[in-house]
């Protein structure tokens, strides 16, 4: 039986999965659902596919525990099921997906290559020429669009290439360590930087442009 539901390390746990313990499972559950449903959502596209994603994943996880060897933790192990699982979706439905597509990255800048001086400047050649602008919630009427705000972010989010979205979803969502996020997708630590950097400066740039937007309309 479970110590209030919850086993203490990660052999107990282990232990009490295979033991068939339910308030294991549902603890187990309960820790990892939500950011394996968003995960999920990197490769398949829509939440209800997503969530078929992670049903699956639990099935496959419970039917694999006897062949679990322990060679990583047992997160890892579950999240990358929840990869390949998710992979296979997404080929079912027509997304071309591969995990050379994961360790890849795009040719296109991840920031737009105005936005540095030229190589002609002696001086600042590289440097900012614009700066970004830093984001500041200042009055009640700064957080009324908020919710806009969050909305503009997923629909960011949404809109990159699985891999971006994948490791910024484990990165900057979840809080992961870069190094699990590689063990998991099979990336090595500079592709994980690059996809992160990518990410991160696509998102940026939607939400620049809304507030400037923003503060056009104000004038």
């Amino acid at each position: 039986m479970l110590v209030e539901g919850q086993p203490r390390d990660e052999g107990a746990l282990l232990a009490a999965l295979r033991a068939g313990d339910e308030a294991a499972f549902l603890a187990l559950v309960e820790r990892h659902q939500a950011a394996m449903v968003r995960l999920a959502a990197a490769y398949v596209g829509s939440p209800a596919a997503a969530e078929d994603v992670v049903q699956e994943t639990w099935v496959r996880a419970l039917r694999g525990l006897d062949r679990f060897e322990g060679r990583s933790s047992l997160k890892t192990w579950l999240y990358r099921i929840l990869t390949n699982t998710a992979l296979t979706h997404a080929r079912q439905a027509g997304r071309t997906i591969t995990f050379s597509d994961l360790a890849g990255a795009d040719d296109e800048p991840a920031v737009e290559p105005e936005r540095f001086r030229p190589a002609s400047d002696r001086e600042w050649a590289g440097h900012w020429a614009v700066e970004p602008r830093p984001w500041r919630v200042e009055s009640l009427d700064d957080r009324l669009i908020q919710r806009e705000v969050l909305g503009r972010l997923q629909a960011a989010l949404d809109a990159l290439p699985p891999n971006q979205r994948a490791v910024i979803t484990l990165h900057d969502v979840e809080g992961w360590e870069s190094k699990d996020i590689c063990n998991v997708l099979g990336l090595t630590e500079t592709n994980q930087r690059v996809l992160l950097h990518r990410a991160r400066a696509k998102v940026r740039r939607v939400l620049e442009r809304y507030f400037d937007d923003e503060a056009v309309n104000e004038r």
